[in-house]
C-alpha cells in the first residue's frame, strides 16, 4: 500500500508547533489557496516539465510537501471548484459539468437535468472560515454562479467571501486596458489580479485571513505576455535542436511562468509581513491540461506519461499537481504518494484552522482531512486516506473528451465505465501509469469488484445518469463534436 515517505528529525518540534490545534490556540493560521486553471500534472518544473519554468513553485515544493497522486474531483472546472467549496463529490451536488456545459443534441445519450450553479444552502469553506473570525477574499475565476434569475445567492460575496475581484472589464482575452495596468507595469490580467491578492494580504496582515486566488491561466485562449513569449521562443530555438521536448508551446509556457511569478509575489508579500510561518499555502489545479489539437490551433500542452487530458476519462484529465507548505509542521521537501482529491480541502481547512464553532456545516462531506500529510506524518494501514476509494462521475460530453463515464480508483487500480456502450477498462496504475494495458479480461474478479463498488457509490450519492437520446443521429453528432472548440470549454 502506498505511504507517505517522510518524517525527518523534527518530531519533537512538530508535536509542539505542527498541530493545527496548538497553532489555533495561540494564533489562528492564515490560509492562501492558489488554484490554477487547466494546469496538467506535469505542468511545473518540480513535476518534471522539460520546458516550463516555475522557480517559485519549485521552491514552494522544496519547502513543503509535493503530492504525486493528487486528483481533481472532475475532468472539467466547475464541479471541481464546487467540491473545493463544499467538500462534496460533484455527483452528490448534481453539479457535474462546467457552467453552462456543451450542447450535444444528437449524441447517443441525453445528459441529465443537472444543477448549473452552486446552490446557496450549502455552507462553503469561506462561510465556515468567516464564521470563525477570518477575513475572506476571492480573487480571479469563480464559475459557480447561476444565470439570470438563478444567480441570486450564488456570487462569491453571497457564499462567504467578504470581497471578490475578477479583474477589470472589458478586456481582450488576458490583456486589460492600459488604464488598468498592474503596478508591475504590464497589462496582463494575471499581474492585475495579483495586485489585488497582495493588497488583500497587506490589509489583512493583523487578522487571520483566507485568500482564495483562482487563476484564469493557463486556460485558453493561449495568450502570454510578449516579453515571456519572446523568452520562450528563444529558449525553444536553442533547445529543440538538441532533443524533442514534451512541452514546446512558447505562449503556453509564458502563461505558466506568469502564474509562477504571481506566486512569487504573493509569497514575498507574506514574507514582508512576517507571515510565512503563520500561513498555510496550498497550490493545485482544477483539472488536467488540455492536450487535443483543433484545426490550426497549436498543441496546448502535454500530460505524458499520463493518458489524454482535460475532458477525458483518463488520468490526464484528473491527476493534478498539488503542493502544500506549512512551516510549523516540519515537512521540508517531502514527497507524498497517498491518493488525495479536491473534496479533501474542505475538511482539511476546517481542522487546520479550528473553524468548527457552532455553525452547521454540510452534513455529508465526502473528503478526509489532509492535516497529517501536510504536517509530514506517515500513515498507517488503518488510515482513512490509505484505505478509501476515490470516485468520478461525468454524465456529459466534452469537446476534448470521451463522452459520459464513471470511474473508481481503489488502491493501485482504476476502473472506468463508459456509458455509451457500457464498456469497462481496468488499469494497474503502479505498473501502467499511462493506462495502455487494459486488464478487464485478464482480471475479471477485480473488474467485477470495482464495478460493484462504483455502482454502490453512485447509488449512495444518487448520481444522475445519462439516458437514451430519442434524437440520436450518428452523423450529426459527429459534426457537432468536431465544431465544439476548446476556446468554449471551461
Amino acid at each position: 500500500m502506498m505511504n507517505c515517505m517522510f518524517r525527518l528529525l523534527l518530531v519533537s518540534l512538530v508535536s509542539v508547533l505542527g498541530s493545527p490545534s496548538s497553532a489555533h490556540a495561540e494564533e489562528k493560521p492564515n490560509v492562501v489557496f492558489l488554484f490554477a486553471d487547466d494546469l496538467g500534472w506535469t505542468g511545473l518544473g518540480c513535476f518534471d516539465s522539460d520546458f516550463y519554468e516555475t522557480p517559485n513553485l519549485d521552491a514552494l515544493a522544496a519547502s513543503g510537501v509535493k503530492f504525486t497522486n493528487a486528483y481533481s474531483a472532475c475532468t472539467v472546472c466547475s464541479p471541481t471548484r464546487a467540491s473545493l467549496m463544499t467538500g462534496m463529490y460533484p455527483a452528490k451536488l448534481k453539479l457535474t459539468d462546467f457552467l453552462t456545459g456543451q450542447n450535444r443534441p444528437f449524441a447517443k445519450l441525453k445528459i441529465p437535468n443537472w444543477t448549473q450553479q452552486l446552490d446557496s444552502h450549502y455552507v462553503t469553506i469561506a462561510e465556515a472560515l468567516k464564521n470563525a473570525g477570518y477575513r475572506t477574499a476571492h480573487v480571479g475565476k469563480w464559475h459557480l454562479s447561476g444565470k439570470g434569475d438563478n444567480s441570486a445567492g450564488t456570487m462569491p460575496t453571497d457564499q462567504g467571501f467578504d470581497v471578490s475581484y475578477d479583474g477589470p472589464a472589458p478586456r481582450n482575452g488576458y490583456f486589460v486596458k492600459d488604464s488598468d495596468r498592474s503596478v508591475t507595469g504590464t497589462n496582463y490580467l494575471t499581474d492585475v489580479l495579483t495586485d489585488k491578492a497582495c493588497e488583500f494580504i497587506d490589509q489583512s496582515k493583523d487578522d487571520p485571513f483566507f485568500l482564495y486566488f483562482a487563476y484564469h491561466v493557463p486556460h485558453t485562449p493561449i495568450q502570454g505576455r510578449a516579453d515571456l513569449v519572446e523568452y520562450f521562443q528563444t529558449k525553444l530555438k536553442n533547445t529543440s535542436a538538441k532533443k524533442p521536448l514534451l512541452h514546446d508551446n512558447p505562449k503556453y509556457a509564458a502563461m505558466v511562468k506568469s502564474m509562477d511569478q504571481s506566486v512569487g509575489r504573493i509569497l514575498k508579500t507574506l514574507e514582508q509581513h512576517r507571515l510565512t510561518d503563520k500561513t498555510l499555502v496550498v497550490f493545485t489545479s482544477d483539472n488536467g491540461g488540455l492536450t487535443q489539437r483543433y484545426g490550426k490551433h497549436d498543441r496546448f500542452t502535454e500530460n505524458l506519461p499520463l493518458r489524454r487530458g482535460k475532458g477525458s476519462a483518463y488520468e490526464g484529465g484528473v491527476r493534478v499537481p498539488l503542493i502544500t507548505r506549512w512551516p510549523a509542521g516540519g515537512a521540508l521537501g517531502q514527497v507524498c504518494d497517498t491518493p488525495v482529491m479536491s473534496i479533501d480541502f474542505y475538511p482539511t481547512l476546517l481542522e487546520f484552522t479550528g473553524a468548527t464553532g457552532k455553525l452547521e456545516h454540510n452534513q455529508s462531506i465526502d473528503g478526509v482531512s489532509l492535516v497529517p500529510l501536510i504536517n509530514g506524518e506517515s500513515l498507517n494501514g488503518s488510515s482513512q486516506l490509505v484505505q478509501r476509494d476515490l470516485f468520478w462521475h461525468y454524465p456529459h460530453y466534452h469537446a476534448g473528451g470521451d463522452g459520459p463515464y464513471s470511474a473508481v480508483r481503489s488502491g493501485n487500480f482504476r476502473l472506468i465505465e463508459f456509458h455509451e456502450d457500457k464498456s469497462l477498462r481496468l488499469y494497474d496504475l503502479t505498473n501502467d501509469i499511462g493506462e495502455q494495458n487494459d486488464l478487464v479480461n485478464t482480471m475479471p474478479d477485480k473488474s467485477r469488484d470495482l464495478l460493484k463498488r462504483l455502482n454502490e457509490w453512485r447509488a449512495s450519492v444518487q448520481a444522475q445518469m445519462p439516458t437514451a437520446n430519442p434524437n440520436f443521429d450518428a452523423e450529426k453528432a459527429t459534426k457537432v463534436g468536431k465544431v465544439n472548440s476548446p476556446n468554449n470549454s471551461n
